[in-house]
């Protein structure tokens, strides 16, 4: 039996390669459903694309059928037509307990850019539940999700790892946005530059059900990138100064050297508006917004990096120890479940085993009674127990040795030796 896992996320490539790489419905899944049983039909398969990371778990009953990370690599290039030297180096894998910790720490949302998100346990289950409708999953896929689901919920009873906001993002939405608005239905959002900050603070604001999303970047194309994902609409740079002046809610993370939005400029922008609020995040590394903007009028809220991230710092503080319970349960439940697969692989082996020791018992029984022809019935159930007691007593230790060994990984020599020794057959 065996386990992998090929993945990109936001830890090991950068938005530009994971979008290349990205699934963008379901129906593309389910093309690329067709593509995996063609290339490897003996690999069970389930495939998550999200934003933050693109994975594909396989699982083979036999590891001459698993396909190797060059293999599934070139899928990827294959599918989205992108150059393999584009990507390869990003693209990891793991294999065996490695694989199924993986998941877990994904379903936990241990290696998330928001620890403990909520949202990554959806998509983990929908990613499965996608496999499932595409008959791509199997016994051992199925095992895995259904571990995993248990995982993240155990993980968040015996936890607090929830409990808090810890990304820029999440602070900038729950706890500084909610203080200026009450709901964000009826906010229009706009986003300068198309960047990982900028798009996952979108994601909190989409699940706040913020109202309308635009997007002003300076590629084009790449703005009505990210504004399709989102249900948004992009416009043209040049047009910055009129969506500003409509925005309740501003994110910008351009990447710029130098302030895009000075403080006259931003004053310009203002007059006539009342001092309606607005609700600035300049997510800039330096600066997008010269920090006098959030002097023009009582109505400017900006808010800047660092900001933030004094807010995100104690709560990840504050949650420490709670990371380090999750990793000790989510090492406990690979282990376990690890043993429950190397057992499984014993399994024939251990059977076959019984049965023919059994068997020959059986056969010895009927010869013995055959010839006892005065036995009575109390007396042949008691030889029956007899026999079938040391019979047991027999196999124990080999069975026994076989679930010690089968604790750590398949126990392939001695099961192999176990086979020649017994003359038993598959």
């Amino acid at each position: 039996m065996n386990l992998q896992v090929v993945y990109c996320n936001h830890q090991t490539a950068d938005l530009s390669v994971r979008e290349r790489l990205a699934f963008s419905s379901e129906g593309e899944l389910a093309r690329a459903y067709d593509v995996l049983r063609s290339r490897f039909p003996n690999s069970e398969s389930v495939v998550m694309s999200t934003c933050n990371r693109v994975e594909i778990y396989t699982a083979q009953e036999s590891d001459e059928d698993s396909p190797t990370h060059q293999d599934l690599a070139q899928f990827f290039a294959d599918f989205h037509h992108v150059p393999l030297a584009d990507f390869f180096d990003d693209l990891l894998a793991q294999t065996g307990p490695q694989a199924v910790q993986h998941l877990f720490e994904v379903a936990c949302s241990v290696d998330s850019m928001v620890l403990g998100e909520n949202q990554i346990v959806s998509q983990v289950k929908w990613a499965y539940d996608l496999a499932t409708r595409s008959q791509a999953n199997g016994p051992l896929t199925n095992a895995l999700f259904q571990r995993a689901l248990q995982v993240s919920g155990r993980v968040r009873t015996e936890t607090r790892l929830s409990e808090g906001r810890v990304s820029i993002a999440s602070v900038a939405v729950g706890e500084f946005g909610k203080s200026i608005f009450d709901r964000f239905s009826d906010k229009m959002v706009l986003v300068i530059g198309a960047g990982e900050m900028a798009e996952e603070t979108l994601v909190y604001l989409q699940n706040e059900g913020v109202g309308k999303i635009v997007v002003c970047n300076r590629n084009l194309e790449r703005g009505e990138g990210l504004a399709t994902r989102f249900g948004g609409t992009a416009r043209p740079f040049d047009q910055l100064d009129a969506v500003m002046a409509e925005a309740d809610i501003i994110v910008s993370a351009t990447g710029a050297d130098d302030p895009i939005v000075t403080v006259d400029r931003f004053r310009k922008i203002r007059k006539g508006s009342d001092n309606r609020p607005v609700f600035i995040l300049d997510l800039g590394a330096p600066r997008d917004f010269e920090p006098g903007v959030g002097q023009i009028d009582e109505g400017v809220f900006l808010y800047d990096i660092d900001d933030l991230e004094s807010t995100c710092e104690q709560n990840r503080q504050s949650r420490a120890s709670e990371v380090a319970k999750a990793r000790k349960i989510i090492q406990q439940e690979t282990e376990e479940f690890m043993a429950s697969v190397y057992h499984k692989a014993s399994g024939p082996v251990v059977k076959r085993l019984r049965e023919e020791w059994h068997a020959i018992s059986r056969e010895e029984m009927s010869l013995l009674f055959h010839k006892l022809e005065n036995v009575t019935e109390k007396d042949r159930q008691l030889i029956e127990k007899c026999i079938e007691r040391i019979v047991n007593k027999l196999l124990h230790p080999p069975l026994q040795t076989i679930r010690d060994e089968a604790k750590t990984g398949p126990p392939h020599g001695l099961l192999d030796t176990i086979r020649r020794l017994f003359h038993l057959q598959d």
